[in-house]
């Protein structure tokens, strides 16, 4: 298991200000420099992860087992025909970081809110990316994707707890905690499993929701019938 933490994120004011549509000489340039610099003196984007052993393999079933000693059962037939031909998979947890819900002044001002919002973005960015490079140039895994509980009616949010027991410690380590719904506080937060695969995943590829800021690749009528129905018509 290994922590990552004191992340670097880039805050220059030449990335940043466009990000939160301040544009220079207007009237809230002022204060959104005043933000950033809270910001800066508080951001630390940390990042969690394992390297754990696939194991057992059901029909909608795959076993991975962490640091614990022990393995955890995750029910998805996604993940499970994902992991297919992996013999090692990299659960991880990353976060913007705790400090950054503690910058005065938001419930007064929605525009400071919506800015602070928006930095806590990069810096999750940031430590998603740095725990991706990290296990890439220590472990060389290869091509990789990944799954991240919620993401699909297939792997339930509820699915959260079995990914958090296998970091009994990570709100000590990194501040995250999963609240009683399976929301992470800080809620600029992000987990779920890297895995070494030569055909490229996205879970948008199987979601058929129209309305998704967040969409990285469009959606695959034909994917699950193709890829991960059960041969023989299960």
């Amino acid at each position: 298991m290994e922590v990552l933490s004191g992340i670097a994120v880039e805050l220059d004011e030449e990335v940043v200000l466009p990000r939160l549509r301040v544009r220079e000489g207007s009237e809230d340039v002022g204060r959104a420099r005043e933000l950033l610099e809270q910001v800066r003196e508080r951001v630390n984007a940390k990042a969690i992860y394992d390297l754990c052993a696939v194991e057992e393999r059901g029909s909608d079933k795959v076993e991975i087992g962490g640091a614990t000693g022990r393995g955890v059962v995750f029910t998805s037939r996604v993940l499970r025909v994902n992991l297919e031909e992996a013999h090692r998979a990299f659960p991880f947890i990353a976060t913007c970081g705790r400090e950054l819900d503690d910058v005065p002044g938001m419930a007064e001002d929605p525009l400071r809110e919506y800015w602070l919002e928006e930095m806590k973005v990069m810096a999750l960015g940031a430590a998603s990316r740095r725990v991706r490079e990290h296990i890439e140039g220590k472990y060389r895994p290869g091509k990789m994707s990944s799954m991240a509980p919620g993401s699909l009616e297939d792997w339930p949010i509820t699915q959260q707890e079995q990914l958090f027991s296998l970091f009994p410690e990570v709100e000590e380590q990194i501040g995250v905690r999963l609240t009683e719904s399976f929301l992470m506080v800080p809620v600029k937060s992000v987990s779920g499993i890297m895995f070494p695969t030569e055909m490229s995943f996205e879970s948008c590829g199987l979601c058929p929701r129209e309305v998704c800021p967040g969409r990285r690749a469009a959606y695959d009528p034909g994917l699950w019938e193709k890829r991960y129905a059960e041969k023989g018509g299960g």
